[in-house]
């Protein structure tokens, strides 16, 4: 596959893999016999020793009043001041959705499946796979933007995979009362999968040089996993840290969609910690595409630093 690029025009981030036919509208100039519209970029792909690591754009947004959800427990004032430091509005966030996939070991090894809207299918192609060929689907959590693909109208997307997640997290979930949200779609989209599921804890490899790695907080079982291929490390971080500026910057404020906040605040400083001071890059399921970077320590908080060339290859 050719290198993908690491620039996001505004018009791609705003479309995404959910909004390819407005990506077509949203330029008329461009859209005459002579040009076809731009292609967004999907899938972003790099080599870690003996892996293979691909990060997949399954959706892209923005979301107005963001100070809902990030920083709960400061004022809009201060909300408003660490946004304008860090060059970006107050009142508006761009969300991205990135599963990742890990080929190790002969294995195609795909961590988590999106929204459930098409996309993740979208970005497997431009990678040039089909969902039929990924072989395991690791599942961090099951927060509805990660395991809505799991399923498409009632069967099974990736039909000749087998399943991993952690054990906390599904016992929490399954053990919902109908009428949960959540809870509703893992026993859609989770439980038909059981048979073919196994459950890991702290410590546990899933495949070939890939270790869970324990991060609750955001949800009950939340998961991060750790790659090692050589004398090369990478950490899928999930849902650690949601945001690039407020949840680095500042880990200790409250993200909404965290379920138990002082355990998702230690989770961030301990694995964010851990990064910067051994230097090693991750990808963050919410980062700006294509997802990946460095941390390093800034005041009391982090900083994300986005990789440019640093993983091509």
């Amino acid at each position: 596959m050719a290198e993908a690029s690491f620039r996001l025009t505004r018009r791609a981030a705003l479309t995404g893999a959910a909004a390819l036919p407005l990506a077509a509208s949203a330029t008329p100039a461009l859209a005459h016999a002579d040009h076809a519209a731009p292609v967004p970029t999907l899938a972003h792909g790099f080599a870690l020793i003996d892996m293979r690591v691909t990060t997949l754009l399954d959706g892209s947004f923005p979301r107005e009043d963001p100070h809902a959800i990030f920083g709960g427990n400061v004022s809009q004032e201060r909300f408003a001041e660490v946004s304008a430091e860090n060059f970006i509005p107050a009142d508006m966030a761009q969300f991205y959705f990135t599963p990742t996939l890990v080929e190790t070991g002969g294995q195609r090894v795909l961590f988590d499946t999106g929204l459930g809207q098409g996309g993740i299918a979208k970005a497997l192609g431009q990678a040039g796979l089909t969902p039929e060929q990924i072989d395991l689907v690791v599942i961090t959590h099951m927060h509805p933007d990660h395991i809505g693909g799991l399923m498409t109208e009632g069967a099974p997307t990736f039909a000749n995979a087998s399943y991993v997640t952690g054990s906390t997290e599904y016992d929490f979930w399954s053990g919902m009362e109908a009428g949960n949200r959540v809870g509703d779609l893992v026993a859609s989209n989770v439980t038909p999968l059981a048979e073919k599921m196994r459950f890991v804890g702290d410590g546990d490899e899933v495949a070939p040089g890939v270790t869970a790695m324990a991060a609750f907080g955001h949800t009950p079982g939340h998961m991060t996993y750790h790659l090692e291929s050589g004398d090369r490390r990478l950490v899928l971080a999930a849902d650690l840290a949601n945001h690039y500026v407020w949840s680095f910057a500042h880990p200790d404020w409250e993200v909404r969609f965290d379920m138990d906040k002082e355990k998702a605040t230690e989770a961030r400083r301990r694995v964010l910690g851990m990064l910067a001071a051994d230097k090693v890059p991750m990808i963050g399921y919410h980062m700006p595409f294509p997802a990946a970077g460095f941390v390093e320590t800034r005041g009391e908080g982090f900083r994300y630093v986005p990789v440019r060339y640093q993983l091509m290859g």
